[in-house]
């Protein structure tokens, strides 16, 4: 599905998100979640094979990026947020893949907190929704999100799809054994905003990342 004329020219520049973010409490606590990047480095390299102009930017993981791609690593949901508002305007399409922490505590402690002095309640604010705020944005750029659920997927996808004004969101239960967070593999259904839904999987994540290009720029 090509929406718009902009993504007739070669090559390509695409921006991916991948992995996790962190929210720090402390200089060596913070809250995060089981990402491994896996599933945006997939698609990075599945990017790369069709000639694409590939701009990732990832969270903390530990795989390598895949070689040729321009990689800005972060670690904050704001970080996120700011390295992907600079590339936005450049890019054709952007894959918001990463999982990034939707909430940070609200006090931040300079120093390590000794366990007697803890605070045990934490109170948290939002982090800001990159997705959202970058389709205010949006010129010609194709959009596609990410959606980790773990109950009504259809539902909570389909919300996402239309209040961050997306072309495209890719569902996933994470509870599926052998699929999800952390895994090699994936399972997972593509909706897009004209009403077109597609299942892939359970296969490799780099056969997922194949198919879900093939299918957003066939």
């Amino acid at each position: 599905m090509i929406p718009n004329s902009n993504l007739m020219h070669k090559p390509i520049r695409c921006l991916i998100t991948a992995g996790p973010t962190r929210e720090f409490i402390d200089p060596v606590r913070f809250i995060s979640n089981p990402s491994s990047g896996k599933m945006g480095y997939a698609l990075a390299e599945a990017a790369l094979k069709r000639g694409w102009e590939v701009d990732l930017v990832s969270g903390p993981v530990s795989i390598s990026a895949p070689k040729g791609v321009e990689c800005c690593s972060v670690v904050s949901g704001q970080e996120m947020y700011e390295a992907c508002e600079q590339r936005f305007p450049q890019c054709d399409i952007l894959i918001m893949c990463a999982a990034v922490m939707d909430m940070r505590p609200k006090k931040i402690f300079k120093e390590k907190q000794k366990k007697d002095s803890i605070e045990w309640s934490v109170e948290f604010e939002p982090v800001i929704d990159i997705l959202k705020t970058l389709s205010i944005q949006k010129s010609q750029q194709l959009l596609v999100g990410f959606a980790a659920e773990t109950t009504n997927i259809e539902a909570y996808a389909q919300k996402k799809l239309r209040e961050k004004n997306l072309d495209w969101i890719v569902a996933n239960n994470v509870s599926t054994p052998g699929a999800g967070f952390e895994s090699d593999n994936n399972k997972v259904i593509l909706y897009s905003n004209t009403g077109k839904v597609e299942p892939f999987g359970p296969k490799s994540k780099l056969d997922i990342a194949t198919d879900i290009l093939n299918c957003i720029v066939p």
